[in-house]
């Protein structure tokens, strides 16, 4: 890639390719094999053995994840799920997917995460699971309620769409077996398959529900079926296998992770130092010794003043997410989620991908001029904000 065309403070966001993907994909391209594969079950054994957990089930995307991993669990009509409104469409998607109602929860100001107090304030006698959002790849512990959640046969299903590779305490998120996770490889995430995702179950008879649902609802391999003259469908099942040459780049992807988490952190960290003489700007808190890093995100009163001005300079950044439950599809779910309401009107995402530089982080804090209307930056942690204040 020449330095030219190279992405910068320009895009939000961007996939990141280490080189040696191309050569790893027309390998499987001459090997004929572009489906599930051994490929598909190497790139498997590989994340299982990167987690730290006996088994983890490849599908084709975040969203199968999701939708896989509630038919894995019975979720279906008349069971609510509850599921913060400040997260991507597709959450709520995938459990409208399955017949179920979503419940929405309002978030930590500070974190833009759930909390064990909103969760439980929010279960009723239809709650059949909890979907946390580690929004950012921020962790999100429910351990304190876990046990109450069991007795009530409530599961819980993360979206960690954003948290590949970030940890909670010593371990990786996926390993410690109090949820069943799923996370997506999609072109801009910590780790891409171009397009994929994965499931990490619980127990071994989960993972056998996950592999049947994503086939079809076939018990024979592909390879088992072409050693016969029929095949059994045994339950409701779709087309959510991970091709080889989506899990090919994994691969690839996935041996060069180390570099990737260092990068984003650091990323991250320039971004807080860079922003830090602007009094009033504070980030969204992450813990990034912790978490790698997905979003760098800031608040602010007058957002879309912000917005359109650094649109206007070039300056790629985004709004993630628009609130779910004022969405015109998900208004028959809407109730008053002040936190998340106000987080909405004022979170800002900032460039942040791992083709940025020091110096590209460096235009995005200094190209925050002064608009003709002077916007504010809201504290998370606090009711008051303060003039956004500009590095000369």
């Amino acid at each position: 890639m020449t330095a030219s065309a190279r992405p910068d403070a320009r895009r939000n966001a961007s996939p990141y390719l280490y080189g040696p993907e191309a050569a790893a994909i027309a390998r499987v391209l001459q090997d004929g094999q572009y489906g599930h594969t051994g490929i598909t079950e190497e790139f498997e054994r590989r994340v299982a053995d990167f987690l730290g957990v006996p088994d983890a089930v490849a599908v084709a995307s975040g969203t199968a994840a999701l939708h896989t991993a509630l038919l894995a669990a019975g979720i279906g009509p008349g069971h609510e799920v509850i599921v913060p409104s400040m997260t991507f469409c597709a959450t709520v998607q995938a459990i409208l997917a399955v017949g179920a109602s979503p419940c929405f929860v309002d978030i930590d100001p500070a974190t833009l995460c759930v909390s064990d107090q909103l969760v439980m304030s929010a279960v009723t006698d239809k709650t059949a699971a909890v979907m946390p959002v580690l929004f950012g790849g921020q962790p999100v512990d429910l351990s304190a309620v876990r046990e109450e959640l069991d007795e009530r046969g409530i599961v819980v299903i993360e979206d960690a769409a954003h948290a590949f590779g970030s940890r909670q305490g010593a371990r990786r998120i996926g390993a410690g077996r109090m949820a069943t996770t799923c996370f997506s490889f999609g072109p801009i995430k910590n780790l891409t398959c171009g397009q994929g995702g994965m499931v990490i179950p619980r127990t071994p008879a989960e993972a056998d529900a996950l592999r049947r649902i994503r086939l079809l609802g076939m018990v024979q391999s592909q390879g088992e079926r072409a050693n016969t003259t029929t095949y059994r469908v045994n339950t409701f099942g779709l087309r959510y296998q991970l091709s080889g040459l989506n899990a090919a780049i994994g691969l690839v992807q996935l041996e060069a992770f180390q570099a990737a988490e260092a990068t984003r952190r650091n990323l991250w960290r320039t971004y807080r130092d860079a922003l830090a003489p602007l009094d009033g700007v504070t980030l969204v808190d992450v813990d990034v010794d912790q978490a790698v890093p997905h979003l760098c995100q800031v608040r602010i009163r007058q957002r879309d003043t912000v917005f359109a001005d650094l649109r206007s300079r070039d300056i790629g950044v985004g709004v993630h997410y628009p609130p779910n439950h004022t969405q015109p599809a998900f208004t028959a779910w809407h109730r008053s989620l002040p936190a998340t309401e106000q987080a909405g009107q004022e979170i800002l995402s900032l460039p942040f991908h791992q083709h940025l530089t020091p110096t590209d982080i460096d235009r995005v804090a200094s190209s925050s001029n002064r608009p003709s209307s002077p916007p504010e930056v809201r504290d998370a942690q606090a009711p008051d904000c303060v003039p956004w204040k500009l590095l000369p």
